[in-house]
């Protein structure tokens, strides 16, 4: 075989069958391998490299594997960077594949050269320039191990085109680096004092009267859903998340209180704010989920339950960590400790709720979703997938999430253009779900071209448009902090975004009403993608919002 085919063999020995990629110069010889190997591996080409790397991401949030892509050199692995950090910035192993010159013409500025692996250095776990075929083995075992170990993250291997079309004349799985990356130790090192850190644990939380678990996609990744619910349960303690923790506790149960943060809910914030116990479990206390850092939980103890040893004090003071796989530490904890009972508490947090109201009749993105949540569940299990803006945060807070990885979004970086090529990943590597993306007219402009990928490959999506023709996040910060002055944030109102879906062959329906909107969704299959733009009021805002750098109590409820 020659060293694109090598690839292809490793990447099958790593129980990929799943490809998103764009063929280039530098890649032909792997494009060309692949051509006969398309019983194996199911390759989708979407319109754009930043297209693929979100499917890749997406794909591997919502099915727990190794997402897997392939861009070629230049222009082709830059336009991947945005995709790479967005999976950086929120752990999602990805191992991408990039072709790059010949060995012999790097550093000459040659045509479609460029240094990716210097420049993706910030945004990849760990990255890889091969200079020699005897490398290709070795190095994808280990950017697999690497993306998926410890906390997880995208990878990156820049080949070059000649290392592709090299002829192997040796046994390239006879090698002993291989033997040694099975043998390798790729986890953090837990606690070592991690057992008696849970029994002061235990201490802490049998003491407080009124906690709180404070869930992030750390729950997500080590697959501790369901250990999260069992210690929620039985020590009786509330639960609010972050905008990546949502999705691992399932809404609808009476410890369930949803968002925190900047967007949260009144109960939630409120919640954290009076909590003599804080429990983060798998969150980095982000700025946009604790308010102002150094005012975060003043009167409470604060457990940190968290993976990477960085973490822990980096944003927020701690008064204990517990450093290792929050699966593990969850059922430890679960296991030892006794059956508790918080309904004191519980019934303080209720009255903590916002009492304001959206008329139920209005054409307003709660209502839209709750009627499009109620017929898509009644259709069976699905995967929300939103892109960055105003109907991010009303779907973080208003739809119905159950239990596991059923949320898809771009938390960390806030990537604008994420949703399209993301839902394209998710409804791929999820056959058995209904895949649901809600967009607004911002984001949907940038990532549109892959409407052309959702055609190609029949791709079966519900697409949510909240038209409110403005770029709706800036736009009521303009509104709130600026005086309302509104500069540059109006988006033309001559786009007929229903007549652009079907010229991609998608059937779709413009819709202003929730009666006409009920009749869409329940008439809908999934036998195919569906685009509903909805015409929403421009002056509609997210509320809850806490100001920039405030406490969390502060919020404005609109």
């Amino acid at each position: 075989m020659n060293g694109a085919q090598l690839v292809l063999e490793c990447l099958k020995k790593e129980g990929v069958d799943t490809l998103f990629g764009y063929p280039g110069g530098a890649v032909i010889p792997l494009y060309d391998a692949l051509y006969d190997y398309r019983e194996e591996f199911f390759h989708i080409r979407t319109s754009h490299e930043q297209g693929l790397v979100h499917a890749a991401d997406a794909y591997a949030r919502s099915t727990g594997k190794t997402g897997v892509c392939i861009t070629t050199s230049g222009p082709g692995a830059t336009n991947a960077i945005t995709g790479l950090a967005t999976a950086y910035l929120d752990s999602t192993p990805i191992v991408m594949i990039s072709g790059q010159v010949g060995t012999t013409m790097l550093g000459r500025d040659s045509f479609q050269e460029i240094d990716i692996t210097g420049i993706a250095l910030s945004v990849t776990k760990h990255n890889y320039l091969l200079r020699n075929v005897r490398d290709i083995a070795p190095t994808i075992k280990e950017a697999f191990r690497v993306a998926q170990s410890g906390r997880k993250g995208p990878v990156l291997i820049d080949i070059p085109k000649d290392l592709f079309t090299s002829e192997i004349d040796f046994d390239p799985f006879d090698d002993e680096r291989l033997d040694e990356i099975d043998n390798r130790n790729f986890e953090f090192k837990k606690d070592d004092n991690l057992k008696g850190n849970i029994a002061s644990a235990i201490k802490l939380i049998e003491k407080s009267e009124k906690p709180i678990i404070y869930s992030g996609g750390g729950v997500k990744s080590s697959n501790a859903e369901s250990e999260l619910f069992e210690f929620a349960k039985k020590c009786d303690i509330p639960v609010v998340n972050t905008l990546m923790g949502l999705g691992t506790f399932d809404r609808k149960d009476e410890l369930s209180l949803g968002l925190m943060g900047m967007h949260g809910f009144k109960e939630c914030n409120l919640a954290a704010a009076n909590a003599d116990l804080i429990i983060g479990v798998g969150v980095r206390f982000s700025d946009r989920g604790t308010g102002l850092c150094s005012a975060f939980g003043a009167n409470a103890k604060i457990i940190h339950i968290e993976l990477d040893r960085s973490e822990v004090g980096k944003n927020i003071r701690c008064d204990l960590s517990l450093v290792g796989n929050c699966r593990e530490i969850l059922s430890e904890l679960t296991r030892v400790c006794p059956n508790l009972d918080h309904s004191e508490w519980k019934h303080t947090i209720s009255t903590f709720e916002d009492k304001n109201r959206i008329d139920t009749n209005d054409f307003h993105p709660q209502n839209i979703l709750k009627v499009v949540n109620e017929s898509v569940d009644l259709k069976g299990s699905n995967v929300l997938v939103t892109d960055v803006g105003q109907h991010q945060m009303w779907a973080a807070q208003h739809w119905q999430f159950k239990p596991t990885r059923s949320f898809i979004t771009s938390g960390g970086l806030g990537t604008m253009g994420f949703g399209l090529g993301a839902a394209i990943g998710t409804a791929v590597g999820n056959k058995d779900k209904k895949t649901v993306l809600v967009t607004g007219d911002g984001s949907f402009r940038m990532n549109l071209n892959e409407l052309a990928t959702v055609r190609e490959y029949n791709i079966p999506i519900l697409i949510i448009l909240f038209n409110n023709h403005t770029l709706g996040m800036v736009r009521q910060w303009q509104k709130l902090f600026s005086d309302k002055r509104y500069s540059e944030t109006d988006i033309n109102r001559t786009i007929d975004y229903t007549n652009l879906a079907s010229s991609f062959g998608i059937d779709s329906v413009r819709v202003d009403n929730l009666v006409a909107l009920k009749k869409v969704i329940d008439e809908y299959n999934f036998e195919g993608s569906l685009f509903v733009e909805c015409e929403v009021n421009t002056d509609y805002d997210v509320f809850p919002i806490v100001p920039p750098n405030d406490f969390l109590e502060n919020l404005i409820c609109g």
